[in-house]
């Protein structure tokens, strides 16, 4: 229960911008002041928040403001996709420290990828000028499926022999740093908790714009993960009766409607862009969706009907899971948003809100992440501080 408190009283300094003094704290998580000042004490020790001066203007003493420290811990995040991988050191309050960015290996050999990633992590953390004993752990943001608590990747789309890869414990060994995996649509929820600001309080759903389309769920301030940690996988939701089929035997699901390498495709076969590539990879994918994104926003019309059918179809996917879980925000992100982010922030919010059932009781906001591009390593990294210190319901079970 201690050490739940602790992480409750973390947790609201960490929302409130300008921090808290002790009086605040005790009226916010209902704690009496004893214990409050015991956490704070047990806190400033360990270097998690500092006191940042006093405040108060009427009649009694001044109240010493507490913050976070944002060297006071540290986290590594790697977002491995299959066309770039990305990795950040991140700092307590969720800012980068230091940023860095390779092509993915290609090949079939998963082992190879994790030698690189190590490589690169080492790289990473000495031009960081971190000390090593205040990084927590390492968190990766991994295409699903995931086997949560194996931290093994299986079988994700457009990473060939990556079918049941230990990637957890592999990592482990080849870092030496304590390894966190999770799905990257829920690393990106994860992120906006942690470093969106605004956007990442309450009940949400982010919805991951990336080599495929998934979402990731947080409810009341918890990140909803379910029973293999694979919630969110929204691929096989009909969004087109009438689309071309999918490989799961229906027609106009997500995965074969809207997703960018269907939308590449379909602008090949109309002549928009040049149907001569190479392969089907990740990066190629992502320069053809770019260069239609590039083309729509040039005026041309064609690329243009695309991409706005396109918002249609995403908005009836979302309307789905909002009217499904009752959330109070969307928030869009992800490698492939971007592009899409001004067409998208206009078209959506009125479909969305002819669909929502709960529109005469509260409006349904739609916004892109508070994080930026990053927000699969910046959620990857997030992993490791929101285990560490996040308050959740787990911590007060009891082990037998």
């Amino acid at each position: 229960m201690g050490d739940f408190n602790l992480t409750v009283i973390l947790d609201a300094i960490r929302r409130t911008a300008g921090g808290l003094s002790r009086v605040e704290l005790a009226q916010i998580v209902g704690l009496s002041p004893q214990t409050i000042s015991n956490i704070s004490r047990r806190l400033l020790d360990q270097n998690l928040i500092v006191e940042a001066g006093k405040e108060g203007s009427g009649p009694g003493k001044p109240r010493t403001i507490l913050r976070l420290n944002p060297g006071g811990m540290y986290a590594l995040g790697v977002h491995l996709d299959p066309a770039v991988t990305t990795f950040v050191v991140l700092d307590l309050v969720g800012s980068v420290v230091r940023h860095s960015r390779i092509k993915t290996p290609g090949g079939n050999d998963p082992s190879a990828v994790i030698t690189t990633i190590a490589a690169e992590i080492d790289q990473l953390v000495a031009d960081s000028g971190v000390d090593r004993s205040r990084i927590a752990g390492l968190g990766v943001a991994a295409p699903g499926p995931i086997d949560l608590d194996n931290g093994t990747v299986v079988d994700p789309p457009l990473l060939p022999g990556w079918d049941r890869v230990e990637l957890r414990e592999a990592l482990a060994a080849a870092t030496g740093y304590s390894v966190l995996v999770d799905k990257d649509v829920t690393s990106a929820a994860v992120a906006e908790t942690w470093a969106g600001g605004p956007s990442g309080a309450g009940s949400f759903i982010f919805m991951y714009m990336g080599t495929g389309i998934g979402c990731g769920i947080v409810l009341n301030d918890e990140v909803v993960r379910g029973t293999s940690g694979n919630a969110g996988e929204i691929g096989h939701i009909i969004v087109d009766p009438d689309g071309p089929p999918c490989d799961c035997g229906l027609r106009g699901c997500v995965k074969s409607s809207c997703i960018p390498q269907v939308l590449v495709a379909e602008a090949e076969a109309a002549g928009i862009l040049d149907g001569s590539r190479a392969g089907n990879s990740a990066a190629e994918v992502q320069q053809s969706f770019s260069r239609l994104c590039a083309l729509a926003d040039g005026g041309d019309e064609r690329a243009a009907a695309i991409l706005d059918n396109s918002a249609v179809l995403v908005a009836r996917a979302v309307s789905v899971v909002t009217n499904t879980l009752d959330v109070e925000r969307v928030v869009f992100g992800g490698p492939f948003w971007s592009g899409l982010a001004e067409r998208y922030l206009e078209r959506i919010p009125p479909l969305l809100d002819a669909n929502s059932d709960v529109r005469l009781i509260h409006p349904v906001e739609v916004v892109g992440t508070g994080v930026g591009e990053d927000v699969g390593a910046i959620g990857a990294a997030s992993l490791v501080l929101e285990h560490t210190l996040a308050p959740r319901a787990q911590r007060l079970l009891l082990e037998s």
